[in-house]
């Protein structure tokens, strides 16, 4: 599993964060920062609410 984020697309809701805290973070702007790129299996139905939740589409998870 890789995760991608595209900053300029994302819009702070933090959905990523509250789904994943140990994957995602924000910065003090509210952008999403990706804290572990390639997440472990056990991560990967929170990783994958994460990408499902993001009002933006700012989160790719790739297989």
């Amino acid at each position: 599993m890789r995760i991608t984020v595209s900053t300029e697309t994302c819009v702070g809701a933090g959905q990523c964060v509250l789904s994943a805290p140990d994957v995602f973070d924000q910065d003090d702007d509210g952008v999403v920062e990706v804290l572990a790129a390639e997440p472990d299996a056990q991560q990967a139905e929170a990783v994958s609410l994460a990408e499902q939740l993001c009002p933006s589409g700012a989160i790719t998870v790739q297989v």
